[in-house]
């Protein structure tokens, strides 16, 4: 979002109409063509919390009832998920789309900063209209993943770094690798970059969390990081439409060989960190971070369509290089469920095209991302204040604008405005300021079907 959005009617009550009538029409779609997914991984969750915690089972022998699906993460998810075990069935549903929508919260400052403020309200809506739309999103809401939540704690490091608290950063990208092993590619970054700190707090934040839980269940952490973690089958056929990663275009052509996988997953690699190191260096933590994301979901053995919501970054990325087309495109695609029409036969030029074209848009981005379009204002005026000089009467001192370094004493003012020459700032002003699934036909699986979602809250685990 920037400030050259002129779009649309300028009245108020012309503005509200749009927006009442933008989300009538969302609400329709979401809640007719897609397929609901039955807060289905939110069943995994809250049956495998309750059989661990209320009934003295093993968190990795719960499966859903009906089904072949159970809990696939590392031991300190279901650790972190303990909650879950003082709520009813509703409750935790509830809890989830409350949690969501705060995850998402944050994903939204966090892109649009320092460029959201001032935008209204008007815009906010639209914006939250649009995502609504977004395939990976209204599937991660609706199965009650914490796809958003590892988003956040991912992206409020990259905001630590971008904005110059990086003392800080690393830790919400340890909580995540924690939870999900795919955000731990961020430490790698972080490596690249030379941020050597971050890295260690995010390496120290994941393993204290995974010794956590291991002293929590011992066996449970023996059992996953020995046989679970080597497992995929534990979470889906590699071949299914679904898996919009490296591996799921392989097996879809017959390819299941690991040295092959492994040589293209390395390729990707090589890319990611010389794109990535680029972009850091030249201090465009957004699309470093955004360029990890679309990195992760390639080189990821499973990368499911509703893991996708880490292209968002790229997208925001765009939008602030001056490329709106393209990300509006791109982003349409995304909104499609274009690629279930491939969801019975994937085979021929259009199945490999088609049936994979998500992983396409990843590697698109991944590749042609612009870098060095977004230095944050107050990393760069930490690196120059030292030698800038004086202001004197025959060079004197300009004003600092977005875009530009600025002296250390306009440092303050990089998160909230700008500097005059003078020092005084001009403080920005603040902004005001989800849905399903595919259009295709229903299947076994239950990555794409509402009989993933069928018998759990008719048939909990017994008392």
């Amino acid at each position: 979002m920037t400030g050259r959005w002129r779009a649309g009617p300028r009245s108020r009550l012309g503005r509200l109409v749009l927006v009442l009538l933008l989300v009538a029409a969302v609400t329709v779609f979401t809640a007719t063509v897609p397929l609901l997914r039955g807060f289905f991984d939110l069943r995994v969750y809250y049956g495998t919390v309750h059989t661990w915690v209320r009934h003295g089972g093993r968190i990795y022998d719960y499966r859903v009832p009906g089904t072949a699906y159970g809990f696939t993460y590392p031991p300190f998810a279901a650790v972190a998920m303990l909650p879950l075990a003082l709520l009813g069935r509703t409750a935790a549903i509830a809890a989830s789309l409350l949690v969501n929508l705060a995850a998402l919260v944050v994903v939204l400052r966090v892109l649009a900063w320092p460029h959201g403020r001032g935008q209204g309200w008007y815009r906010w809506a639209l914006c939250l209209c649009l995502l609504a739309l977004f395939e990976p999103l209204r599937d991660t809401v609706s199965f009650g993943q914490v796809n958003l939540v590892l988003l956040a704690l991912v992206l409020g490091d990259s905001w630590l770094l971008a904005s110059g608290r990086g003392r800080w950063a690393g830790a919400g990208i340890g909580l995540a690798a924690a939870v999900k092993l795919t955000p731990a590619l961020f430490v790698g970054l972080l490596l690249l970059a030379g941020r050597r700190r971050a890295a260690g707090t995010a390496t120290a934040v994941a393993l204290a969390a995974t010794s956590l839980a291991a002293w929590a269940d011992p066996a449970a952490s023996r059992f996953y990081w020995t046989e679970a973690l080597w497992d995929t089958r534990r979470v889906g056929r590699l071949d299914y439409v679904s898996n919009q990663s490296l591996q799921g275009v392989l097996a879809r052509l017959g390819e299941t060989g690991r040295p092959l996988w492994a040589t293209v997953v390395l390729l990707t690699l090589c890319v990611w960190a010389w794109r990535g190191r680029r972009a850091a260096v030249t201090g465009d933590w957004p699309a470093a971070f955004a360029l990890t994301g679309a990195a992760a979901c390639l080189v990821s053995p499973v990368t499911w369509v509703h893991h996708l919501v880490w292209l968002l970054p790229s997208f925001a990325v765009l939008i602030r290089a001056g490329r709106p087309r393209t990300a509006a495109v791109l982003y349409a695609v995304l909104c499609t469920s274009v690629v279930w029409l491939w969801f019975d036969d994937a085979s021929g030029l259009d199945g490999f095209l088609g049936g994979s074209l998500y992983t396409w848009i990843s590697l698109g981005l991944l590749l042609g991302l612009p870098v060095g379009q977004s230095r944050p204002r107050l990393h760069l005026a930490r690196s120059t204040s030292a030698t800038a000089p004086a202001p004197s009467p025959d060079s004197p001192a300009t004003t600092a604008v977005p875009g530009q370094s600025e002296s250390s004493s306009g440092a303050t003012a990089a998160t909230t405005g700008f500097a005059d020459a003078a020092g005084r700032e001009t403080a920005g002003r603040s902004p005001s300021s989800e849905p399903t699934g595919s259009t295709r036909p229903a299947a076994a699986k239950p990555q794409s079907s509402r009989e993933r979602a069928s018998s759990y809250t008719v048939n909990p685990p017994p008392a």
